[in-house]
């Protein structure tokens, strides 16, 4: 390519820039033309390791607009979380790039994604790593987009490799897709938190010409800093005490799905507007959730780590309540702050409360590492004993694994070619399921791998060196290894950041009675799913009129009366009456919420109905209120479970199941209605419910169960 040629090249690049930035004064980093260079120009592979916010995206929009000017076919872009495809959707949009998206959530627009992608129609096509295992999508649409795709793209790269912080054993199969690319497509794979190993795996698998950009990875617009507070009552004091003091909006990190609904419930007792935000949110009500961080409506969400990778929000604060469990992770949740130009001048503050009941949820995930051979070869034995397509509900009565561990051990096993996905579940490889071996030591080594990374994020609590130039060392920043005194001169240690330790005694005793007492929020659906008129149910946008906001005695996974609840809805437990120290909380959870109601509804109960019949009579009794009426199971035919991993088929499942039943026409017409039941899981039966109560006229309805499910 001559001199003259690049700079024609270089110069559209820009334009287009221009275009999806709308700055007109904005012009390509040396490295981002170098790896667009390397793709349009030279159809080779590239990956590049750069800092959050310095345009990864930038390079394969504007790669794509170039080759699509070329003839080329449409970008296809693997990418791993839903609000990442959004946001890039967004951004495409600005630049007249034409993008759709392929997920589990828009499953009744398959068919129209297709059919625009053949008509020319679509510029990049974003696809989630479960999709390149999805037995239709792997075998009929894959192998053609395989070969007619201009680009592909492998965002959030470091999930292909098991030395990631973030491994995703659907991504192993991006491994076979680059092999059965055609000659002269170009590849791009993308990350800002990969340590060198990480990098050299992914390079490897990429190719051995790949180019490698590495750049710095200081963010010269946080201030880091770690407050050591003793007891959890302490850090949500903290919390209550100085979140109006971060500047702007923000994320509150936590490490599980009951923490954020626990936290949120005590910041709003406290009169913060903040939300709960996790992988259990309903895909529409995350939609919403985002957009009201975005437009600053409400000072926090939350979160899990599902608030994570590709968030594109200007963002003025993150704190983490409690520690991720490692300084790469870290690293990545810390990056969603600190992106934006209207920050204050001092930039964004990232505070780390950690607490000394971390190491015991970091066990928890550990043990959730790939099985024991004695467990594989159950599996393969079961399969090989049936040979028949088994589901992973039908394998999982045989193997003594959960089914969310199970169903990920089949996926790596599928990805080393031990067994097949196919339609309606997994089958035996006839070819590789005899010489499958199990490869102990590389397994060994990622667990002791996890544990030193498990070891530096507690060394980085109690470090005093420069807390950035701690996180850049362990992601093997080669500007930071090649100077070792540099330092930030923002951070707490640095004397940039000071961070207030003080928690007030209100505050402190506020949070601790929050904890010990019964009752935790049952909060109301607000939006029905997507894609129910696909299925044959009317029903879209907002319910009108949602259910009141409910209560229940505990999460299953919270330490005081979760235990009991746990105990209560094991998979061996015998149905029967409340037990008594249930009873009692109940009874200490009504006299604080004093729910004004004026009759009973009971959801029944196929496994327990004993239990929730119990539980109904004992609350007429408390309450002196009738039971008049059943959320009745009218069809057996339809499981109890039906739908449970889907909002959409979940709903279809209940409103073929379920009626309701009142023992008088106007039963609940005018009334303030307690709908029972025993516990929530997916909340689509409460939802129902309460709306079937509203059609009859009920005034209101709030549910009530002994447990939430997460």
């Amino acid at each position: 390519m001559t001199a003259s040629t690049d700079t024609a090249v270089r110069a559209r690049a820009e334009e287009h820039l221009r275009a999806l930035v709308g700055r007109p004064d904005t012009t390509l980093y040396d490295d981002q033309w170098a790896a667009i260079a390397a793709l349009v120009v030279e159809r080779r592979r590239a990956l590049v390791v750069q800092r959050t916010g310095w345009g990864k995206s930038a390079v394969y929009f504007v790669a794509t607009l170039l080759l699509r000017e070329q003839g080329a076919g449409p970008t296809v872009i693997i990418s791993p979380l839903l609000a990442l495809m959004r946001n890039q959707i967004t951004a495409a949009e600005r630049a007249g790039i034409r993008a759709v998206t392929v997920n589990s959530t828009n499953v009744e627009q398959w068919d129209e994604v297709q059919s625009a992608i053949r008509a020319g129609d679509v510029d990049v096509l974003l696809v989630s790593p479960e999709r390149l295992n999805n037995p239709g999508f792997r075998d009929e649409v894959l192998p053609r987009l395989a070969a007619t795709c201009g680009l592909l793209v492998v965002d959030e790269a470091h999930c292909i490799s098991d030395w990631g912080h973030d491994f995703r054993p659907d991504y192993r199969r991006i491994r076979t897709l680059l092999d059965e690319l055609p000659t002269g497509i170009p590849v791009l794979a993308t990350t800002a938190t990969a340590n060198q190993r990480v990098t050299d795996d992914v390079a490897e698998q990429l190719g051995g010409d790949a180019l490698v950009l590495r750049g710095s990875l200081d963010r010269e617009s946080l201030r880091l800093g770690v407050v050591r507070l003793t007891t959890a009552e302490q850090r949500l004091a903290w919390l209550a005490d100085h979140l109006s003091e971060q500047p702007g909006s923000g994320i509150v990190y936590c490490l599980t799905v009951a923490q954020t609904q626990e936290v949120a419930d005590y910041l709003r007792s406290r009169g913060h507007q903040v939300a709960a935000y996790s992988g259990q949110t309903e895909q529409t009500e995350r939609l919403a959730l985002e957009q009201a961080l975005v437009d600053g409506e409400v000072k926090a969400l939350i979160a899990t780590s599902a608030l994570g990778m590709g968030f594109d929000a200007s963002l003025g604060f993150v704190v983490n309540l409690g520690a991720p469990n490692s300084p790469v992770a870290y690293y990545q949740q810390v990056g969603r702050a600190g992106r934006g130009t209207d920050l204050p001048p001092e930039g964004a503050s990232v505070v780390l409360l950690p607490a000394t009941e971390d190491r015991d949820i970091w066990a928890y995930f550990a043990s959730l590492a790939f099985p024991r051979e004695d467990v594989v070869r159950q599996t393969l034995a079961v399969l090989a004993e049936e040979g028949r397509t088994m589901s992973t509900a039908a394998l999982e009565p045989r193997v003594d694994l959960s089914r969310n561990r199970l169903e990920t051990m089949l996926k790596v096993l599928d990805v080393d070619g031990a067994v097949r996905r196919v339609k309606g579940g997994w089958e035996l490889d006839p070819h590789g399921g005899d010489s499958w071996e199990y490869d102990q030591d590389r397994y060994r080594r990622v667990a002791e791998a996890r544990e030193t990374e498990q070891r530096a994020m507690l060394e980085y609590l109690g470090s005093a060196e420069c807390r950035m130039r701690f996180l850049r060392r362990q992601l093997d920043d080669p500007e930071v290894l090649a100077d070792p005194s540099w330092s930030c001169g923002r951070c707490d240690n640095c004397g940039g950041l000071a961070l207030p330790v003080e928690v007030s005694e209100q505050a402190v005793e506020a949070a601790a009675d929050r904890l010990a007492r019964p009752g935790v929020p049952i909060e109301p659906r607000k939006l029905w799913p997507t894609g129910l008129s696909a299925i044959g149910i009317d029903l879209t946008g907002r319910i009108k009129p949602p259910a009141g906001e409910g209560r229940a005695i505990a999460r299953l996974t919270d330490l005081g009366h979760g235990a009991a609840l746990r105990g209560l809805f094991a998979v061996d437990a015998e149905d029967g009456p409340v037990p008594v120290p249930l009873a009692r909380a109940m009874v200490a959870m009504l006299q604080d919420w004093q729910p004004k109601i004026e009759a009973i509804v009971v959801c029944e109960s196929e496994r327990k109905p004993k239990l929730t019949a119990d539980l109904a009579d004992g609350l007429s009794r408390f309450l002196q209120v009738p039971v008049v009426g059943r959320w009745a199971v009218v069809d057996l035919s339809v499981g109890p479970d039906r739908g449970a991993t889907n909002s959409a088929q979940r709903v279809s499942a209940v409103t073929r199941r379920c009626a309701l039943q009142l023992d008088q026409p106007d039963a609940v017409r005018d009334r303030r209605v307690l709908l029972v039941d025993d516990r929530v899981v997916t909340g689509w039966s409460l939802t129902l419910g309460a709306a079937a109560l509203h059609d009859a006229g009920a005034e209101a309805v709030l549910p009530l169960t002994l447990a939430v499910s997460g």
